[in-house]
């Protein structure tokens, strides 16, 4: 059956989106593994208020600012512009999340886009196995397609000096955060502020995506494909925004992810503070693109009403 292409992934005569192997990623696993043992070690050795706070404001800066705007909204969907050098510094702070360099996430996140708008989805890129073994493949392995797909990231990222800087070395990134976290709080500083933060971040990232793809209400649905997203409800702030998942379905291209009344949207809030500032425009909603195919109204919030984008 034919295969549909993306913005950036274009599948050839041979390309199957479900042949191949989900095989152990040593690198991203033993990452993982030592960020835990070393996040253990915050709670279990040194134990403090004062560590408590910088893993709460790290979190918060990385998550927020680094990838919910900087690597998903901006650099991935491109759904608003700021100047280069803000764009660079938020998506720096977005591979501080450390999850991956900047192409990377792109590679990352386009591949399981394109996975999910085919007709067929195997189950790693759609969430489609149970809780303990998708923690495992998504956490600790990577599904190698036998005839992949094309991936072209576009010029202006691809070639951008600094973004290239960043791929080659994205776990060192760490260090330039880790040096003044030891030189004004200790190691205890640095396994809260570095440890800590990159395994919960981790861990709470697979675990929204997980569930956003299993249960939770959905507004929208993507009619003829398999792969539908949720919004979870309850966590928009400890999120910033990313727990609307079926609204991304439904508006991938939108810089708002909490579209309608009463959706939180912390990403999106500092993004118009950015606007305020004068450091963004060209702010993307739900209405700016062309309607996804297949896009269709499920459930109307406001007891009925249309649905009013805010």
């Amino acid at each position: 059956m034919p295969l549909n292409a993306t913005d950036r992934v274009f599948p050839n005569k041979t390309t199957s989106a479900t042949q191949g192997m989900i095989r152990w990623d040593s690198v991203k696993s033993l990452w993982l593994f030592a960020m835990i043992a070393g996040g253990i070690a915050a709670l279990t050795l040194t134990p403090s208020w004062s560590g408590a706070l910088v893993f709460i404001i790290t979190s918060a800066i990385t998550i927020c600012a680094g990838h919910s705007v900087g690597m998903h909204r901006l650099l991935i969907h491109r759904s608003f512009k700021t100047p280069k050098w803000l764009e660079h510094g938020l998506v720096w702070l977005g591979t501080l999340v450390g999850m991956a360099g900047p192409f990377g996430m792109i590679r990352a996140h386009d591949m399981r886009d394109w996975h999910q708008r085919q007709i067929v989805c195997p189950p790693h890129p759609s969430h489609g196995a149970g809780f303990w073994r998708d923690a495992w493949w998504q956490m600790h392995c990577r599904f190698d397609l036998d005839h992949p797909p094309r991936l072209k990231i576009e010029p202006g990222i691809a070639d951008d000096p600094f973004y290239q800087w960043m791929e080659r070395h994205w776990m060192a990134q760490q260090l330039l955060v880790a040096i003044p976290l030891f030189a004004f709080g200790g190691i205890g500083w640095v396994l809260w502020g570095i440890c800590l933060r990159v395994a919960v971040s981790l861990i709470g990232h697979w675990m929204v995506g997980h569930f956003a793809h299993k249960t939770g209400h959905q507004g929208w649905h993507i009619k003829g494909l398999p792969v539908q997203g949720y919004n979870l409800s309850g966590i928009g702030l400890i999120t910033f925004g990313e727990n609307w998942h079926a609204n991304h379905h439904a508006f991938p291209h939108s810089a708002n992810l909490g579209v309608e009344e009463g959706q939180l949207d912390p990403g999106f809030w500092f993004i118009k503070t950015l606007e305020w500032l004068g450091l963004a425009d060209a702010i993307l909603g739900p209405k700016d693109r062309p309607e996804r195919e297949g896009l269709a109204r499920l459930t109307p919030q406001h007891h009925g009403h249309p649905f009013q984008p805010i």
